[in-house]
């Protein structure tokens, strides 16, 4: 029985934290190095008890086997701003030494029913504890903002009406995940003109900068 379940999500929030430090950082070298990243930004977080005891009941997980079946205690979301982005990013994470990818879950070229358009990965990291070396299992969910868009809203429905949905909302839901794709696949389209469009812009924005941080060193005559 878990009866200090801050004390047994520490762990989970201390993975979410470097975690999101870590892919954060991936994101500062692309950028520094003047490419474009394939990461827009990363949320994270731990799934509140609430929502675990629920999850419980609802998948039949027994407390003893919280750690080894509930694989998204510790989630952490990356958004692209491309498709192409989505499948680099999975390729960056398995290059990766310091997590261990367990499974593969691929949403984008498979769909689920309701429209739902994601890529999930669930992953095996390990936090230093003052007790030693811990093994978190983390799903880090990867996909773009209109996909993000979408199941943010359909998650929210959820709640209202418990995964039931009414016929009408549902094939509207639907068609609305289809429009969504629709978008990413036109942006794809004209991706190297957004890039270049948003490189410009970037480099403009930082000379204004650095003009007006540069100090005024002219003497007052020279402005008579």
């Amino acid at each position: 029985m878990i009866e200090d379940w801050q004390h047994f999500l520490l762990p989970y929030q201390q993975a979410v934290n470097e975690l999101k430090v870590k892919l954060r950082g991936m994101r500062k070298q692309y950028q520094e190095s003047g490419q474009h990243s394939p990461i827009e930004f990363v949320t994270g977080r731990v799934k509140p008890v609430d929502s675990i005891k629920e999850k419980m009941v609802r998948r039949h997980v027994q407390e003893d086997r919280l750690e080894q079946d509930m694989q998204d205690i510790a989630g952490l979301r990356i958004m692209c701003q491309f498709v192409e982005d989505i499948y680099q990013v999975v390729d960056l994470l398995r290059q990766r030494s310091d997590i261990t990818i367990l499974e593969e879950r691929d949403y984008i070229s498979n769909a689920k029913p309701s429209g739902y358009r994601s890529y999930h990965i669930v992953i095996q990291y390990p936090v230093q504890l003052v007790t030693g070396e811990k093994k978190i299992l983390a799903e880090i969910q990867v996909r773009t903002l209109a996909m993000n868009f979408w199941a943010t809203i359909e998650h929210s429905l959820n709640y209202k009406y418990q995964g039931e949905f009414p016929e009408e909302l549902s094939a509207r839901l639907q068609r609305a995940a289809e429009a969504a794709f629709k978008l990413d696949n036109e942006m794809s389209e004209i991706r190297e003109e957004i890039q270049e469009a948003q490189t410009l812009f970037s480099n403009r924005s930082s000379n204004s900068v650095n003009d007006q941080s540069t100090p005024d060193r002219s003497t007052p005559s020279e402005h008579q």
